[in-house]
Formats: C-alpha cells, sequence, structure tokens
C-alpha cells in the first residue's frame, strides 16, 4: 500500500513537472498539459455537460490562451491588487485588448516632404510648424482594421506662411480608435490646407479633433470627410475657422452614413471678417444619431455663410443645433438650405438663428423637417421658404419617401421570414463578418479576482477617463447590469466555465452550441441548402450569446423562449457548391419588440404579426438541448 502510494506520487510530480517545463519551452500545443486553463476547461465541459458528442473547435479556440504558469501568477497579482503593474505582459499573453502609454515618438518635421505612412501608437508633436512657403503632405496615418491605434497628433502647420499642406488619411478603417488631432493650420497666413479622408469606416471611433484653420489670414482651407461611414462610437469637432480673416473654409462631409454615433461640433467660422464658409453635409443619411451643433458663425462680420444639409435622410435620433450667425454684422449673409429633413422621424431643437445680428444681415432658411422645434430667433431680415413640423399636413409625405430608404440601415438578408429556408431559395446574405477585435476569455481563477466595476476595472486596466476604452466599459457594465426584460434569463459572462454554466442552469446538461461554419457568402447571394430543424423543428428555448466590446472576452448572455433553430448548407446560385453551414433561429414571438425595430423595418409589419428569422453571426452563438 504504502509503495503504491509512492508510485502514485511519482507519477503525478512527473507528470507536473512535465507539463510545466512544456510551459515554459512554450509548447503550442497547450493541450498536452492538464493544468493549462484550455485544459481544465475541456474537463469542465466533460464533467458538466452530458452528452459525448464533439466539442466544437470555435468556442473552444475563445478559451484562455495562458500557460499554467503565467495563470497562476496572473491570478496571485489579481489576488493582490497589482495586476495594473505586469499589465504589457498581461495583455500580451492572456490576448486581451489594451490600449497601450502614449509616448512622443517625431518631434518635429522641419523639411518640405511627403510622410506616406505613419501607423505606430505614439504622439506625433509638431509637423510642418513655422514653415515659410513650402509643400508637405501627409498620406497615411494609423491605418488598418486590424490595429487599434490610440494616437495623437499635436500640431500640423501651424503658424505656417504661404505654405501649402495636405493630410489624406488618417486612421482609415481602423477598429476602435481612440484618435486625437489638437491644432490643424492654426495661425497660418495665405497658403491653403486640404484634409482628405479621417476615420473613415472606423468601428467604435472615439475621436476628437480640437481645432482647424483657426486665426488664419487669406487662407483657403478644406475638410473633406470626417468619420463617414463609421459604426458607433462618439467624435467631437472643435474650433473650425475661427477668428480668422479673408479666409475660404469648405466641410464637405461629417458623419455621413455612420450609425447609431454620438457627435459633437463646436464653432464653426465664429468671429471671422470677411470670410467665406460652405458646411455642405452633416450627419447625412445616418442611422440613431445623437448630435449636437453649438455656433455657426457667431460674432461674424461681413461674411458669407452657407450650410447645405443638416441630418437629412437620416433615421430618427435626437439632435440638437444651437446659434447660427448669432451677434453676426456688416451685412453678414447667411444660408441654410436643408435642416431635419428625415424619416422615421427624431427630436430636434434648433435655438437661436441670427439671434442679435445687426439690421444689415441677409438670412435665408430653405427647409426645415418634421417633428422639430425652433427657438429664440431673429423676427427680422430672415425669409423661410419651408416649415415642417410634426403638425403639418406634409409630416406623412415626409416620412412615406423616406421609407424606402430607411431600409438602407437593415442590410439586405439579416432578417427574413421563416419559409425562405427552404432548398433552393436565393436569399441575400448580410454581412456577418465579427468586426470587433478578437480576444479571449480568462479563465475563471482569474476573473472571480477581478472587480467587474467600472471604476476599479479602469485601474486594473489603466483607463484614461473619457477615452474609449473608459466608454466601452461603462456601457457594457451597463447593459450587463440592466434589468431583464419581461421572460429573459441574463447573464454576462467572462469566462467559457461561466457560459457552460449559464446555459445548463437554463435548458439542462445535455445540450451543445452552433455557430454559423465561417464568413463565406456575407453581402453576396446565397442559395439554401439542405435544412435541418433542431430538435425535429419544434418549438424549443435557446440561450443566445453576443459578444460586448470589453479588454477581455464578454458575452451577453440570454435566453430566448419560443423560437425554431435551423442548420442549412449555404451554396453558391451560380455553381451550387457549397460555400457555408449557416446556423439560423427564428423569434416565434415578436410581441415585446419594438414597432421600430430594424426587422420590420426591413419586413414590414409590426410586433406580435410575425416571426423574424436571422442567421447567427461570426462568434455569436446559439445554445440549445440536443435532439
Amino acid at each position: 500500500m504504502h509503495r503504491h502510494s509512492l508510485f502514485l506520487s511519482y507519477i503525478l510530480l512527473s507528470t507536473l513537472t512535465v507539463g510545466l517545463a512544456v510551459d515554459h519551452a512554450g509548447d503550442k500545443n497547450q493541450n498536452q498539459n492538464p493544468f493549462t486553463p484550455k485544459a481544465f476547461v475541456i474537463r469542465y465541459w466533460d464533467r458538466v455537460i452530458k452528452n459525448n458528442l464533439p466539442k466544437p473547435s470555435f468556442i473552444l479556440s475563445k478559451a484562455s490562451p495562458l500557460s499554467a504558469a503565467d495563470a497562476s501568477a496572473f491570478a496571485k497579482h489579481a489576488a493582490a491588487n497589482t495586476l495594473s503593474t505586469k499589465l504589457p505582459e498581461f495583455c500580451s499573453a492572456a490576448h486581451l485588448l489594451c490600449f497601450p502609454e502614449v509616448n512622443p515618438s517625431l518631434t518635429k518635421h522641419t523639411q518640405d516632404g511627403e510622410f506616406s505612412v505613419y501607423n505606430d501608437a505614439q504622439n506625433f508633436t509638431n509637423y510642418g510648424t513655422e514653415r515659410p512657403g513650402g509643400i508637405d503632405s501627409f498620406k497615411n496615418y494609423s491605418n488598418g482594421f486590424d490595429s487599434n491605434p490610440v494616437n495623437e497628433f499635436r500640431q500640423y502647420s501651424r503658424s505656417s506662411a504661404g505654405h501649402n499642406d495636405s493630410f489624406t488619411n488618417y486612421a482609415i478603417e481602423t477598429n476602435v480608435a481612440d484618435q486625437k488631432f489638437n491644432t490643424y493650420g492654426s495661425g497660418a497666413a495665405g497658403g491653403s490646407g486640404e484634409f482628405k479622408e479621417y476615420a473613415e469606416n472606423t468601428n467604435v471611433p472615439n475621436l476628437r479633433f480640437t481645432t482647424y484653420s483657426v486665426s488664419t489670414a487669406g487662407r483657403e482651407q478644406s475638410f473633406n470627410s470626417y468619420s463617414e461611414n463609421g459604426n458607433a462610437g462618439d467624435q467631437s469637432f472643435g474650433n473650425y475657422g475661427k477668428d480668422s480673416a479673408g479666409a475660404q473654409n469648405r466641410f464637405t462631409e461629417y458623419g455621413t452614413n455612420s450609425n447609431v454615433a454620438s457627435s459633437g461640433f463646436s464653432s464653426y467660422a465664429d468671429k471671422g471678417t470677411g470670410d467665406e464658409d460652405t458646411f455642405v453635409n452633416y450627419g447625412v443619411n445616418m442611422n440613431n444619431p445623437t448630435e449636437n451643433f453649438k455656433n455657426y458663425a457667431r460674432g461674424s462680420l461681413g461674411g458669407v455663410e452657407k450650410f447645405s444639409n443638416y441630418r437629412d435622410q437620416s433615421n430618427v435620433g435626437a439632435d440638437s443645433f444651437s446659434s447660427y450667425a448669432k451677434d453676426s454684422t456688416g451685412g453678414t449673409q447667411v444660408d441654410f438650405d436643408n435642416y431635419g429633413k428625415s424619416f422615421n422621424e427624431g427630436t430636434d431643437t434648433f435655438k437661436g438663428y441670427a439671434k442679435g445680428a445687426d439690421a444689415d444681415h441677409k438670412v435665408t432658411f430653405t427647409g426645415y423637417g418634421v417633428n422639430n422645434t425652433f427657438k429664440d430667433y431673429d423676427k427680422k431680415g430672415i425669409s423661410f421658404a419651408k416649415y415642417t413640423n410634426a403638425s403639418s399636413s406634409s409630416t406623412n409625405s415626409v416620412s412615406d419617401s423616406g421609407s424606402s430608404l430607411v431600409k438602407k440601415w437593415v442590410q439586405p438578408g439579416k432578417f427574413f421570414r421563416e419559409k425562405m429556408l427552404k432548398q433552393g431559395v436565393v436569399m441575400p446574405m448580410p454581412d456577418i463578418k465579427d468586426k470587433l477585435p478578437q480576444r479571449a476569455f480568462l479563465p475563471r481563477t482569474i476573473l472571480t479576482k477581478l472587480p467587474f466595476a467600472s471604476s476599479k476595472l479602469k485601474q486594473v486596466f489603466k483607463v484614461s477617463d473619457n477615452s474609449s476604452m473608459d466608454k466601452m466599459i461603462v456601457e457594457s457594465l451597463s447593459e450587463c447590469e440592466r434589468a431583464p426584460s419581461m421572460g429573459e434569463t441574463k447573464r454576462c459572462v467572462g469566462s467559457l466555465e461561466d457560459m457552460i454554466d449559464f446555459a445548463t442552469s437554463v435548458l439542462g446538461h445535455n445540450v451543445t452550441v452552433r455557430s454559423t461554419e465561417s464568413v463565406n457568402g456575407s453581402g453576396k447571394n446565397v442559395m439554401v441548402g439542405q435544412v435541418r430543424g433542431i430538435n425535429g423543428g419544434k418549438v424549443t428555448e435557446s440561450v443566445s450569446c453576443h459578444q460586448s466590446l470589453f479588454p477581455y472576452l464578454l458575452y451577453y448572455c440570454h435566453s430566448v423562449p419560443k423560437v425554431r433553430v435551423y442548420e442549412a448548407d449555404l451554396l453558391d446560385p451560380a455553381s451550387k457548391v457549397k460555400i457555408n453551414h449557416g446556423v439560423a433561429i427564428c423569434h416565434l414571438d415578436t410581441t415585446a419588440w419594438s414597432p421600430s425595430h430594424g426587422a420590420f423595418m426591413a419586413l414590414g409589419s409590426g410586433p406580435g404579426r410575425i416571426e423574424v428569422c436571422h442567421w447567427i453571426f461570426e462568434n455569436d452563438m446559439t445554445w440549445t438541448t440536443v435532439d
């Protein structure tokens, strides 16, 4: 008996020694080491889930990649509240989303030149400052969707004279960008500046542009595109052409085609003298925007100001415009063509139009949309071509004209009826690609030692106030803390063990998890091949899990009653070759859904009147019981 115990102890010690040696050697196949977090999750799965079905590789790939030694060491730091002292090592080893500290890298640029690519998470201090004449161009700054850039550009072409400069691309197609641009062309005399693209096609941007062409004299400035085609996030732009004399400023596109964006624009051409300023499009074709525009041409002298479109053809949202040509003098000419000609009415307020302007001003306002309020404007020297409020007879015509346009905010094929899941049907496939940064779950041994409150979690991850990381933590936690809807059971999970526990608590222990196999066919037409209804196509309950934007992989999981779940081969319509294997869920009870839900925009009808189906997107998943 004693000899047998010694033998077992020797075997255990040998296993531990070999396992740790493999860890330190960095062997890629961590499954060989039974003490890694991933190996523990596999054993936990086998213990809790009572069937012999294969474990889907897509979910095991999200398990923590930490070695056994690292997991133990970081767990000790988490328990001692010292994890922040090891943050770079922890974020790298655990595959987390952590923004690096930003340090200056390039102090000054003094020669004419073309700067082609700059893609580091660092500050750019001075570019072209106090340049006499010459030409500078900056082509690509921190571009690329695979990056999570944190950058600050402090001064560009400041106090130059007769200097021409252009900035072509800044943070284009980036993911979760945190960007700040302080001054562009401020104090410059003569010359010209052009900014072509700023943060176009960016996912969840947090953008601040502080001053553009302030206190200039005789300078031509144009800003073509700011935060176009973006998804969510917050943007602010302050001081465009302020305190300038004889300047020509043009801003073409701000926030066009963006989705659920929050934007603030403060001070455009304020206190200018003899300026010619044009703002063409602000917030056009946006979905559910929250926009705030303050001070356009306030206190200007003898200028010519034109604003073409504000929030035109946008869908719902809440907007405010404060102060247009207020206190202007010297015969300032002001034209505003179109404000708030939206569909699916939002809430808009416009305060202070030409209020306090002198008697020589000439102000025209061409169109003002539905469900708006117009307050505090000068009653003299203003002509209104068309004003439409919520009670106007033209309200219906505006809504009707937008009914087809509103569908642009719902991708073709994002929602469909159950009858579409028939072999041979050709249907559009939405873009199901996951746009969020890749991250991994934390081991439960570390997760349980971390706070789940924004203020304390920000300390762990060294998050600055009002940064994009700060906002995403607060928003994700608020969704986790939200009270469940009627009949809903919900939980946010940061470890795979927690997700298993929640799914089995709702559905029992004979469960499995499914997701669409790949992103093939996204944005194209696909043909439905062989279809199989899960649980024989009967009405069932599922647990759906959706990603949240967080430093580590965090899923919002909730019970979904009264559904049917399907698997379907997806074929290329021309060749009939299988290109994907989709998982779709059909919600049979939509009674509690909002009438403005995108599904009803796309399909018509309303809550409780139709079932609504959708594909499971990349990295989302649905748990069901096993047949």
